[in-house]
């Protein structure tokens, strides 16, 4: 779809950060949007207010996508208001910032909770889309918000990482069986400015590894939620023949293979 005015966008985890980030452009763009949080309902009201202010129709959604039920209401509830949905950006996520070296610091309950929300999260919601998707004369596009975690292997614990490669492979497995009606690419962000990482690293940390990264990225950059909203943007609204495909977005500083810490 090359126009967003009055189509139907879910976001998950969209209260703060990249998702907040995510419905606001789509908002200034016509586009009508489902704000879900898990526990910062405030946040989520404070992004629909703004969302509102734009000339659009918003529903916050309080639910986690680790829970099947969550997903499926969450569906109904966009279906019921407009009786359609057009984007699905799998955004929700969650980690345990844990040095890779740390092989203790890592259970199999660690590894089990980032993988509900990252990787069965992403399915639960893509599945529970599909039919609207396909009853869509227009079709659909969902955007997964992997990590380049997922492709050199670093980030926020191995557990993390590991969470966001499936979540890749996933990507692939899933844009093959959804066509022709839904596209399915994802973004990957590397780090990424904001409260995220400041409150995983602490501040001390969050200023070096920025700075760091900034600094041996060849564009001397490094993202923002708004940055990574547009490139989610481009996969919704750019050419329509792109289906399971990953962009990095990191300034290109996953060119220069130094294992730093990212999103």
């Amino acid at each position: 779809m090359k126009d967003l005015k009055g189509k139907v966008a879910i976001v998950t985890g969209s209260s703060s950060g990249v998702g907040a980030a995510t419905v606001k452009l789509f908002a200034s763009l016509g586009c009508h949007v489902v704000i879900n949080y898990n526990a910062n309902a405030s946040g989520a009201e404070a992004v629909a207010a703004e969302c509102e202010a734009l000339g659009v129709e918003t529903v916050c959604f309080g639910g986690n996508v680790a829970n099947d039920a969550d997903c499926v209401a969450m569906v109904k509830a966009a279906m019921d208001k407009w009786g359609r949905v057009d984007v699905l950006v799998n955004n929700a996520g969650t980690t345990k910032f844990v040095d890779h070296s740390d092989l203790d610091g890592l259970d199999a309950a660690d590894f089990q909770h980032i993988y509900s929300v990252n990787v069965v999260g992403c399915y639960q919601m893509t599945r529970a889309v599909r039919a609207a998707m396909d009853a869509n004369q227009e079709g659909g596009a969902i955007v997964n918000v992997a990590s380049t975690a997922a492709v050199t292997g670093i980030g926020s614990s191995i557990a993390y990482a590991a969470s966001k490669g499936a979540m890749v492979t996933m990507t692939l497995s899933l844009a093959r069986v959804l066509g022709p009606q839904i596209r399915m690419n994802a973004v990957c962000p590397g780090f990424i400015e904001g409260d995220w990482l400041r409150e995983g690293l602490g501040d001390e940390k969050y200023e070096t590894m920025m700075a760091s990264n900034r600094k041996g990225a060849p564009l001397g950059v490094t993202a923002t939620p708004e940055t990574v909203a547009e490139a989610i943007l481009h996969f919704v609204t750019g050419p329509q023949v792109v289906t399971g495909e990953t962009l990095i977005v990191d300034g290109g500083r996953h060119l220069m293979q130094t294992p730093l810490m990212r999103r």
